[in-house]
C-alpha cells in the first residue's frame, strides 16, 4: 500500500487539546491522491467488511445541523444522508484521516466503545476532507486496524462544517437525538471507558 502521510501532531501541553493538526496540502498531488480500478476498490470494500451506514427510521429534528448533508458511505460508495440516517438517536462522530497517526491508535478504541454501547449510541466514523477523495486508502487503513465502524467520506467538508469540527485529528463530536451538537472534543481517547465517561457527561447516556 502507498505509504501513509505522517500527520503533524503538536500536542505537547498535556491537555490533549493542543493547536490544530496540520493536514496535507490540497493544492498539489500527494500520496492520498492515487486511485485504483473498480475491481480493486470492490475487493477493498469486501476486505474491510464495514458495517452499513446507520438508518434509524426516525424523523429529522427541525434543529438538526446535519439535515440534508449527503456524503458517500464508505461501505458501498452510495450517497448517504447523514441527518436522516442518524436522526432520533444520540450519536458519537469520530473525525479521522489516513494520514493521522493518533487516529490509528484511537479508532480501535472507538470501535470497542461502539460494541459496548450497542444500540444506545450511534457511532459514525467520518474521514476528513483531505484524502477523502480516495476511498481505497481509507478502506485499507480500516482493514489494517481491524475497524469495521460505519464510515463516511467528508469529501466537501460538509459534515465538519455542520458540526463545527476543528481541524484537529482525531476529534470526537457528540450529537443529541435532535441533531444538535452537545460537545466537541478535540482529543485522543485512550480507551472505551474514557469515551463512555464523555458520553455520560455530555449526552446523559450510560454505556
Amino acid at each position: 500500500m502507498i505509504a501513509l502521510i505522517v500527520a503533524i501532531w503538536p500536542r505537547d501541553d498535556g491537555t490533549g487539546t493542543g493547536p490544530d493538526a496540520t493536514a496535507p496540502s490540497v493544492s498539489g498531488p500527494n500520496a492520498t491522491d492515487a486511485q485504483v480500478g473498480d475491481a480493486q476498490l470492490a475487493q477493498a470494500r469486501r476486505d474491510a467488511a464495514l458495517e452499513p451506514c446507520p438508518v434509524t427510521g426516525q424523523p429529522v429534528g427541525p434543529q438538526s445541523v446535519l439535515a440534508g448533508v449527503t456524503v458517500p458511505c464508505l461501505a458501498d460508495g452510495r450517497p448517504y444522508d447523514v441527518g436522516a440516517g442518524t436522526a432520533g438517536k444520540p450519536m458519537l462522530v469520530n473525525m479521522w484521516a489516513v494520514w493521522c497517526l493518533p487516529c490509528r491508535r484511537e479508532l480501535p478504541e472507538v470501535a470497542a466503545y461502539a460494541q459496548r454501547a450497542g444500540d444506545k449510541v450511534t457511532v459514525l466514523a467520518v474521514h476528513a476532507q483531505e484524502g477523502a477523495q480516495n476511498p481505497y486508502m481509507a478502506l485499507q487503513f480500516l482493514t489494517e486496524n481491524d475497524v469495521h465502524l460505519p464510515s463516511v467520506l467528508d469529501t466537501d467538508a460538509r459534515v465538519a462544517a455542520a458540526l463545527g469540527a476543528p481541524r484537529v485529528f482525531p476529534s470526537t463530536i457528540l450529537v443529541r437525538p435532535d441533531g444538535t451538537v452537545a460537545k466537541v472534543l478535540p482529543q485522543v481517547f485512550e480507551n472505551p471507558d474514557q469515551i463512555a465517561d464523555a458520553v455520560q457527561q455530555y449526552l446523559g447516556v450510560a454505556t
